[in-house]
This record gives structure tokens, sequence and C-alpha cells, in this order.
């Protein structure tokens, strides 16, 4: 025990898997948040009554914990993954019982599905087993059709969690009909890269299916290389366009949000307080937003920032409205511009959101966030009749800057000023 004890101290406050080990046989793996308070929960007095007698006796038995650091819990709840199917540990196996885990299925077709499902199903496949034992697959596989399952996960909230950031870094086909010509409703929300309208090329989706595959294993810095080289290419032919969105998938990979994944703890603040809301620490990430026009024309929109109680002006992004509809419908234009914002996973997600208006622009922006499984509050700033905000302190700053950007914006927009 003595052993164990200086091992926890040891151990980094970062995500990453664990491994309880009784010399070299490995008796339970398990995934963190921070590998050093989740390997010390197993060893309070309390373990029985909140773990039960079964964790506690495979903790008694540990003699040494072993550790793989990650960049992120989504890496993390992969790894765990991969781990618990290379080595079967016991108490992994008795801890799953009768429940059937989920998998990640890559299907067998010409523009191959990603599907999450759950073990039962795959022991009605055929192929089952074929599959399968390409889970660690080596390179000698690649030549094999694309149908893979990666699996058994055994949190299953937090897989689809992880599914949905991974889906916004690679986006990638699950129900839609292949050139059907009529755009599926992920392919709106960014989420599909239009195998359903013919946006994409079947060479092209194949190799996203590729980097998901060596995602899986654990292979990102690969994915990344392969990536850059492709950037660079790209660049080399003069395709911009192509780069600059290879660029923002790359920097997504080495800054994956996963806040999702993250159960966090109470949060305090002074500065916001919203009746039925949270109360937010000052060092997290809020978020304003505000649409300005002069009669639908010239019609922008704008995202202020502040971190730590003050305004970023680094993190400012601004929005020229592209809706095909009235210009002049705020609703339409607000909704354009959340849902833009929100088809970027290399931006950090915020603690809460702030919307100029009322219950109306509140129930916009929550339904944006909710098509995403997002649970981000959200906070309208109402005007009086003066039009002067009711808001203070760090809300009443965040909505006063939001208003003066997007009426600059818009005025450079109208006067036909360069923008960056």
């Amino acid at each position: 025990m003595k052993t164990v004890d200086k091992q926890i101290k040891q151990l980094p406050d970062a995500p990453g898997v664990y491994f309880f080990k009784r010399g070299r046989k490995i008796l339970y793996i398990g995934k963190a948040t921070s590998l050093r308070d989740r390997v010390r929960t197993y060893f309070g007095a309390d373990l029985v009554k909140t773990r039960g007698e079964w964790v506690a006796k495979m903790a008694s038995e540990a003699t040494r914990v072993d550790y793989l650091a990650t960049d992120s819990v989504l890496e993390a709840l992969i790894l765990e993954s991969a781990a618990i199917k290379k080595h079967e540990p016991p108490y992994n196996t008795r801890e799953k019982d009768d429940r059937s885990y989920l998998y990640v299925v890559i299907t067998d077709e010409d523009w191959p599905r990603v599907l999450v499902v759950r073990e039962k199903s795959l022991r009605g496949e055929a192929n089952f087993r074929r599959f399968t034992h390409l889970l660690m697959g080596s390179d000698a596989d690649k030549n094999l059709p694309l149908r893979f399952a990666f699996g058994p996960f055994p949190h299953g909230a937090e897989l689809r969690e992880a599914m949905k950031i991974i889906r916004k870094i690679f986006p990638f086909r699950d129900s839609c009909s292949p050139l059907s010509g009529k755009p599926c409703f992920q392919f709106q929300l960014g989420l599909c890269p239009g195998v359903c309208v013919g946006a994409i090329s079947r060479a092209e989706y194949r190799r996203t299916i590729r980097r998901l595959i060596l995602f899986f294993r654990g292979r990102k810095s690969e994915v990344i290389k392969n990536l850059e080289r492709e950037m660079g290419e790209a660049a080399r032919r003069q395709e911009f366009e192509r780069a600059g969105k290879i660029k923002r998938q790359i920097f997504a990979l080495r800054h994956i949000q996963d806040v999702a994944l993250i159960k966090s703890s109470a949060r305090v603040t002074l500065d916001i307080h919203i009746k039925g809301y949270p109360r937010y620490r000052s060092s997290e990430r809020l978020e304003a937003y505000d649409i300005a026009h002069l009669g639908g024309q010239n019609a922008v929109g704008v995202m202020v920032v502040a971190v730590n109680g003050e305004l970023r002006p680094e993190h400012y992004r601004r929005f020229r409205l592209r809706g095909s509809g009235d210009r002049r419908d705020d609703l339409a234009g607000l909704r354009e511009i959340l849902s833009r914002r929100f088809n970027h996973p290399e931006w950090p997600l915020p603690e809460a959101i702030l919307v100029d208006g009322g219950a109306t622009q509140r129930a916009v922006a929550e339904r944006v966030l909710a098509e995403r499984g997002l649970k981000i509050p959200v906070i309208a700033v109402t005007k009086d009749e003066h039009h002067r905000a009711k808001a203070s302190g760090l809300r009443l700053r965040l909505n006063d800057a939001a208003h003066r950007l997007a009426i600059g914006y818009h005025r450079r927009r109208r006067d036909r000023v360069p923008t960056e």
C-alpha cells in the first residue's frame, strides 16, 4: 500500500488512462479527467459505500498503478476502450455484468456510415468477428474493405458526447442517402460533408474515414502529420480555401474542447448571477452577440468575448449575414451567427452566452444549442423604454461592447471600407 500511495502522489493532474496491477497482471483499467484525483478516490475510507465491495477488493489487491497521460478526456475515453479490449482485465469484465456496451462502427459501403451501436446488435452480424479483430490492427489491413468496429466503450453517455466533438472535426455520414440531391439535416448543421448532395468526392470522403480510423486507434499525431502534408500541397496548388479548412482541422485536433465530457464542480462568482442560472467564476469565458443593419442592408453580426472578467478583443468575431430570407429578420440573423459560431470546434466553448433581446431571442439561441447537444445557459439582455440595457457589471460591458462592434462593423460594410 505504501508503494501505491507514493505512486498516487506522482500522478499528474491531467487526463489519461490508469492501470491497477498486481505485479505485471492488469486488474482494472479506467479513464480520468485528472489521473491524480481519480486514482486517489480508490483509497478513501468510504470506498465500499461509494463504489461497492468488488471495486474495494480490486484496490486492496493492487500493488502498483501505472498510467498513460493523454492530451484530452476524449482521447482518454478512446484509449481506455482499446486497452480494455486488448488486455481484458478481470475486474472490468466483472463490472460489465449483463450490460451491452457500445461500439463505434464504420460500415462496408461505397459511402461508409459511422454509427454508434450496442454490442448485442453487432453479435447478430455474421462478420462481427471479422472486424472486431481489426480493432488495433496493423498496417497490413489497410487494403481490406472499410468496415471496422471500435469498442467496447463502458461509458455510453460520454461516448455520444465524444462523437459530437469528433464529428465537428471530421464530418461524416450516418443516415442520409448518398447523392440523393436532398440536403440532410446534419449537412445543414455542418456535421455531414455533403454526401447527400455531392458536395464531396468519394476519394475525399474516404480520406476522412481513414483519418477517423487512425484517430480511434490512438494515432492522432499521424493524422495531424497527414493533414499538414495535405495543407502544404493545397497551398502550393493555390487552393487556399481547402488549405484553410485543413488548418482549422489541425487546430481543432491539437486543441480538442471536451468540456462536455468533464463533470464540473459548483461554480462561484460575484459578478454574474441571474435567477435560475448557476453562478460563474470570473475566470470563465462569456460571449455576447448582437446584430446590426439598415433596412436589411449590409446586415452583420458580432461575437464579443470576456475571460477573467475582462474583454478580450483578440477573441472577437464578425459575421457577414448570408441568410437568403429577409435580412431584417433579426431572429434569423441571430440563428445564423450562432450556428456558424458553433461550427468552429477549435474555438473554446463559453460558460454562458448573452443575446440582445428578450425571451424570443433566448429561445432561438437555446434551440441552436440544443441541436448540437450543448447545455450552455443563455442570458437575454432586455432594454428599457430608452433602449438602455437592463444589466450591470460585466453583463452591461459585454452587451455594450457587442452593440458598439456591430454598429461599427455595419458602418464599415455600408461605407465599403475593406475589412480584415
